[in-house]
């Protein structure tokens, strides 16, 4: 009884010390599952499990609940260094660096990682230099502003709307815009050239100049375009719009380099609404944007989309097409449920996007 109190004690006594080494330490069996961390470690990955998968006890972004199968061992350098230990029965080093989930969403987590075997099937790990990327955590912040910045409500000028707005990386570059003009609703979809950081400024940009007070859709293109031309970018960088305003009993829109249709559900089916004028971009001295006027009826779905719901591809390089949205409109009866129904389809046909997702339906 006594040898086991000193047993307890001597363990205890060991487990405080190694909480107090600054490095953070883990130990994994021969299974590669986590039989130990110490305060280092828990401190670096907070508020996760302390046993079970690697995965699992770093809050890693990837598929947690097959960490350590084929498929999402691939390309992992955490769980490929313990291996190559375990395997080698030789200390490994390398840096790594991993997408670990909190309450903030996903972080960059960066680490110098050794591993050595230490008997018995047990291999412990040494992270040291451990830092979270300094521009992660910008990209994360610049992330939640952007969120931020979308859309509240569900009603703007007594019409109903819904929309989607998923981007395929931290920062988008596509922008969904509601407001009211007097008694009209508006509604605005722009998508700009690249993706990420550049992208994410020159989004703010649009929604900083485009003007929403003017009446005429064209006009705001316009003076957008003006106000793009003043900061001299180079070529590449430009920006489609697709702009409309709905009035009591009509639809006044205009397109600036939108090659994706404005769709409209009524009761004689599904019109493609199209209208050719160039993008925002320094491409022309003195581009012009026009503008014309439908009609609609009590009932009828105006939907407003960018190209990454047209150009999304699945695994056989198919892409959605037009006639995908068409389809997934053609049995929605609402806005919000054509909205969801998009979603759904979109992700059972193409599980990686690469490209920003957006999409705003009104009901009329």
């Amino acid at each position: 009884m006594c040898r086991l109190i000193y047993c307890d004690m001597i363990e205890k006594y060991y487990r405080r010390m190694l909480d107090g080494v600054p490095s953070g330490l883990v130990v994994t069996d021969k299974n590669l599952k986590v039989v130990y961390t110490n305060a280092a470690f828990r401190a670096l990955f907070p508020e996760q499990s302390r046993r079970g998968s690697l995965g699992r006890v770093t809050g890693c972004a990837r598929d947690v609940k097959n960490c350590g199968a084929s498929g999402c061992v691939k390309g992992c350098m955490l769980v490929q260094a313990f291996e190559d230990a375990l395997y080698s029965d030789r200390p490994t080093m390398q840096r790594v660096q991993l997408s670990a989930a909190g309450e903030d969403g996903e972080r960059e987590v960066s680490f110098v990682l050794t591993v050595k075997p230490i008997g018995d099937g047990l291999c412990m790990g040494v992270i040291d230099d451990a830092l979270e990327t300094e521009i992660a955590s910008e990209l994360r912040s610049a992330r939640s502003i952007q969120q931020k910045l979308l859309p509240a409500g569900k009603w703007i000028a007594g019409k109903r709307y819904s929309y989607m707005y998923i981007p395929c990386r931290d920062i988008g570059g596509d922008l969904p815009e509601i407001f009211s003009v007097g008694d009209s609703a508006c509604g605005v979809i722009a998508d700009v050239s690249g993706k990420g950081i550049s992208a994410g400024m020159l989004t703010a940009f649009v929604k900083a100049a485009y003007d929403k007070t003017a009446y005429s859709p064209a006009e705001a293109i316009g003076k957008l375009s003006e106000r793009f031309r003043e900061l001299n970018l180079d070529e590449k960088n430009y920006v489609t719009v697709a702009a409309a305003r709905i009035d009591e009993h009509s639809i006044t829109y205009s397109m600036a380099g939108h090659n994706v249709p404005i769709l409209l559900k009524s009761g004689g089916g599904i019109t493609r609404i199209m209208l050719n004028s160039p993008p925002v971009s320094n491409w022309f001295d003195d581009p012009r944007y026009f503008e014309d006027t439908i009609p609609y009826k009590s009932g009828d779905i105006l939907v407003l989309l960018t190209d990454g719901v047209t150009e999304c591809r699945n695994s056989r390089g198919e892409m959605f097409g037009v006639d995908g949205a068409i389809r997934t409109l053609s049995y929605a009866r609402t806005g919000e449920e054509f909205i969801k129904d998009l979603e759904y389809n979109l992700k059972n046909f193409c599980r990686d996007l690469n490209d920003d997702v957006t999409a705003i339906a009104f009901d009329l």
